[in-house]
This record gives C-alpha cells, structure tokens and sequence, in this order.
C-alpha cells in the first residue's frame, strides 16, 4: 500500500536570515531573522524609532543592508524584476501633488502593467475617491492623501505588501473598511506586513512582531502572545516582553560563561 504523501509547507514569502542595519554607530536593524508564510497579515508592532520603516526599505530592496540577506517570494533582494509582485505604501505619501487623483493611480499601476480602467475605477471606490478623480493631490486633504497613496500601492494587485503605518490620519469608519480589504487579500492569498506602533490595530492581524531597537522581541499570534506575557492587554504584553533580557546579552548570560558587550 502506498502511503500518501505528507503535505509540504509553503515556501515563505518573506525571509530575513541574520538582517542588519548599520547608520554609524547605530544599530537600526539588528539581526533580525524571520522566515513569513504566504496568505496572512503580520502585524510589525512598536514605538516610533523601533526600526520598522528600515526594516521594510531592506525587505523591499530600497535599501542595502549592512549585513543578512533577504528573500520575497523566493527572489533574493534587491530584485528589479520581483519589484512587479510587490506593493508598497510608505509612510509618507509617495504621490505626485500637481497630477489628479486618476493620473497617480494611472502612473503608478502603468509601471507593473496595470492598465485595465474598470480595476482601477474599483480601486478608487475602495479608498472612496471615485469622486475626487479629477482633484489635482495638492488639492486633497491629508487623509485623502492617505488614501491615494494607498491605492497606488494596491493598483497592480500585489502578491506581497508592504504598508508602513497605512491607517495614520484615515477616520475609524475608513480604517474599518481597510482592514476588511486587508483580510479580502490575504484570503487570496496575498501577504502583508503591516506597521504601526497603535496597539488597538494589533488584533486585526493574524500574527504579531513586536520590534524595539532593531530586534524582534517576540512573535505570535496575539492570543499566543497574551498567554506568553500572562496578560490580556497587548500593549501591557509589548512592555513585557520589551523588559525581559535579550538572549545573548550581558543581562541573560549564564553565570560563570564570558559576557557579550550590550549595545
């Protein structure tokens, strides 16, 4: 009798092996490892200085790392080519201000070959912009704003994207309607990392990484982490784990066996 073969897990769509991020003495990113399996949404969690927008600029290519490699969709980055499966929402907004609502989106989804009206017409009803097509950028308002430049981000129909701090500005009854499309995507399939340092949103994700000081303190589901920090409040768990020694410090090492200089 045959035995049926064990399924095989999915290649991950973003890998990080020993990441590192140096501006002089500053350790931005630093040894960060994390290996991402397709068709969730992470949530990369922590204070404004964390490291999570350098972070995202080594994963998408946009910047060189120190040290460490990393992998999306199994393309070694920087790619120009994989750039095509890959969206991109930065935290400021990444959008021309003298060209109209309709001709960012029509620039931005021409780069990747997005050229069909109808899907983009759909883009800007989710970001509810369907109305201000005609609006010059500059003319919008901050939140607007927001919006285009997530539906820039959007346009091509990623299989990995990258949203740094995306609801920022965006009023609770729009931020609800992001979220929705956020778990629309990854139920096709598509992954997304998502920053932010507002704990409320934490929920929202399938899978937590809370950042401090370029390091990964823990990741988990936010149940998992919960029960790991012996709380029900993530942000009561985000300090806990922040207070815990780090493996391989000064603080965490074995008595008796050398000490690692702590930065």
């Amino acid at each position: 009798m045959t035995a049926t073969p064990m399924p095989t897990a999915p290649s991950p769509a973003i890998e990080a092996v020993a990441l590192r991020k140096d501006f002089g003495e500053i350790h931005a990113v630093d040894g960060i490892d994390m290996s991402l399996s397709p068709g969730r949404i992470y949530g990369l969690l922590g204070p404004n200085g964390s490291g999570k927008t350098t972070l995202i600029r080594l994963l998408t290519g946009l910047a060189s790392a120190t040290s460490g490699s990393v992998k999306v969709l199994g393309v070694a980055m920087p790619s120009r080519s994989n750039l095509a499966r890959i969206g991109y929402m930065t935290q400021s907004d990444g959008i021309y201000p003298e060209l109209s609502v309709w001709e960012n989106l029509s620039f931005f989804a021409t780069l990747y070959g997005q050229t069909d009206k109808a899907k983009l017409h759909a883009t800007l009803e989710l970001v509810e912009l369907d109305t201000r097509a005609g609006t010059p950028a500059q003319d919008l308002s901050g939140g607007m704003r927001r919006r285009l430049s997530m539906a820039c981000a959007l346009a091509h129909h990623p299989s990995v994207i990258f949203l740094d701090e995306p609801t920022v500005g965006v009023d609770p009854a729009l931020r609800v309607q992001f979220w929705d499309h956020f778990h629309r995507l990854a139920a096709d399939g598509a992954t997304l990392l998502v920053s932010s340092h507002v704990m409320d949103e934490a929920d929202r994700c399938d899978e937590l990484l809370f950042i401090r000081d370029g390091h990964v303190l823990a990741q988990g589901t936010p149940a998992e982490l919960r029960t790991r920090a012996g709380t029900q409040n993530l942000e009561t768990a985000f300090l806990s784990f922040a207070t815990q020694p780090r493996a391989g410090s000064a603080a965490s090492a074995t008595p008796g066996q050398p000490k690692e200089s702590h930065r």
